[in-house]
């Protein structure tokens, strides 16, 4: 794994095999789950489960293209699918096949079929535990809202199981997974540049009218699409309507004639998703050396507009910056002083304007402080039953509200208590970890891992996706996971060669 994060050509050896392991793993799933849902699990679990047996070193690898690329596929075949609920369900297989190929990667760690130094035990012990007092908010929340809280369970778990399966892959294999992200980076690119010139064409090739059909309908039933429109006041005639949002999202920019721009979906079919994705592109392909290309990227991040997105590419290139200039210690002192003086900052504007996440946000704060000890996953946010009954200006009138939502902090305090510092701790102190690499080595990429991991947690203050969507802070813990793997594995090297 000397080369994995380093410049270098891409080669058909590292690549291919990867790539069609990838999308192999995932692209017929929607037919499989027509055919029989049943089938489709075990099959998918196989799938998973030989991953790891026969060819571990692409498990992350993998993990990053079904992120990105699932619903691609499930987009291109939605017309197998007869209800909303089994393009949910379908939807759902990146999970499964992440969640598996982890738990292999875990039982043979548990088992010691694969050996690895203190550091890693330190790390995964570490790592376990907070997964065990999620299960145990889990555990409350479930008797009193199953469904909500074993999704709420999905997204907190999934960026831990991502970093676990990445740094015990990188501390075990020699593996080359700069080719596979230049490749993803590549093709995400495309995707968002003929979407963003050509939407019609997009469309009829990705079968988008069949998709976001199933996606209309489910807004409607559940009463969604009515509060979105009450909140922005928007009301979409056309499926290409519903594809407009003012510039980042925010009534900030309306004067300046940004008030409807056609944002862009990409192959996630999420523009906060591919947002962080672009971004994730841009900052890898700047510090691997492709540089153009990664320039070439900024003009989808602007049309995702995506502020949390736009927030890490700046956030982590003054970070690199500053630390060429004045050096690590420095920076880290100075970025996080100057984090929490964005988190502030927002919070104080957001409240002047009503912005819905900030009030989230608020709201969960006012739950741990009336509850400390937290209500269990899944009771309040925005699968709660009251979601669609929020009184949105009497909320802005008191700057709170009950509840949590919009806001992936809010709804951790609310929902876990003081129990919420287990999980933002555990990844805070994961990503310092990368950054001591960082320090001593200066190879960017760890830079990355370090800044963009800080940067996403204090955006989680004003999304849900920021922490809960794979491609913000699942995707940039998989990379830590990977710099800190090989670094343990290399550590006895030159220490400029950890983490490349």
């Amino acid at each position: 794994m000397r080369a994995e994060i380093a410049p270098r050509p891409l080669l058909a050896g590292d690549l291919l095999p990867a790539l069609g392991i990838a999308v192999a793993s995932i692209a017929f799933a929607p037919i499989m789950q027509a055919a029989n849902a049943g089938l489709a699990i075990v099959v998918e679990s196989l799938i998973g489960c030989a991953i790891v047996l026969a060819a571990p070193a692409y498990a992350p690898s993998i993990a990053v293209f079904i992120i990105f690329f699932q619903n691609l596929f499930v987009s291109i075949l939605s017309s197998y699918m007869t209800t909303e609920q089994e393009m949910d369900f379908v939807k759902g297989y990146n999970f499964l096949i992440c969640a598996v190929m982890w738990l292999v990667t875990l039982a043979l760690y548990v088992l010691r079929e694969r050996k690895h130094s203190t550091d890693v035990d330190r790390i995964m012990k570490w790592g376990l535990l907070t997964l065990a007092v999620v299960t145990g908010y889990f555990l409350l929340g479930a008797t009193q809202d199953p469904h909500a809280a074993l999704v709420y369970l999905r997204n907190i778990a999934f960026p831990i199981f991502l970093f676990q399966l990445s740094l015990l892959t990188a501390a075990s294999f020699e593996i080359r997974v700069t080719p596979f992200l230049v490749a993803v980076s590549v093709l995400l690119i495309v995707c968002g540049y003929v979407e963003l010139m050509f939407r019609d064409f997009w469309l009829t090739i990705t079968n988008g009218y069949t998709f976001w059909h199933f996606d209309e309908l489910k807004a409607t039933r559940s009463g969604s699409w009515e509060a979105e429109m009450r909140q922005t006041g928007n009301v979409p005639v056309d499926l290409i309507d519903r594809f407009r949002f003012s510039f980042l999202n925010s009534p900030l920019f309306e004067d300046l004639g940004l008030s409807s721009i056609l944002r862009i979906f990409g192959p996630n079919m999420s523009p906060i998703s591919f947002g962080y994705g672009i971004a994730f592109s841009i900052l890898f392909l700047f510090a691997v050396g492709f540089r153009w290309l990664a320039l070439a990227a900024i003009p989808l991040l602007i049309f995702c507009s995506v502020k949390g997105a736009l927030i890490l590419v700046i956030f982590v290139a003054l970070a690199w910056t500053a630390t060429w200039l004045f050096g690590a210690t420095i920076t880290l002192a100075v970025a996080l002083v100057g984090l929490v003086v964005y988190a502030i900052a927002a919070i104080h504007i957001g409240l002047q304007i009503g912005d819905f996440h900030v009030i989230g946000f608020m709201g969960g704060w006012d739950g741990f402080r009336q509850n400390p000890i937290g209500r269990g996953l899944g009771v309040g946010g925005n699968l709660s039953e009251g979601y669609f009954s929020i009184d949105w200006n009497a909320a802005q009138a008191a700057g709170t509200m009950d509840g949590a939502v919009e806001s992936a902090v809010g709804v951790l305090l609310y929902q876990m208590g003081i129990g919420a510092l287990v999980p933002l701790g555990f990844f805070l102190a994961m990503a310092l970890k990368a950054w001591r690499l960082y320090a001593s080595s200066g190879i960017l990429i760890q830079g990355l891992a370090a800044f963009g991991t800080m940067v996403v947690l204090v955006n989680g203050i004003f999304q849900e996706e920021a922490l809960f969507a794979p491609p913000a802070l699942g995707l940039l813990l998989c990379l830590t996971g990977l710099v800190i793997g090989h670094h343990l594995r290399t550590q006895g090297d030159d220490p400029k060669a950890a983490g490349r």
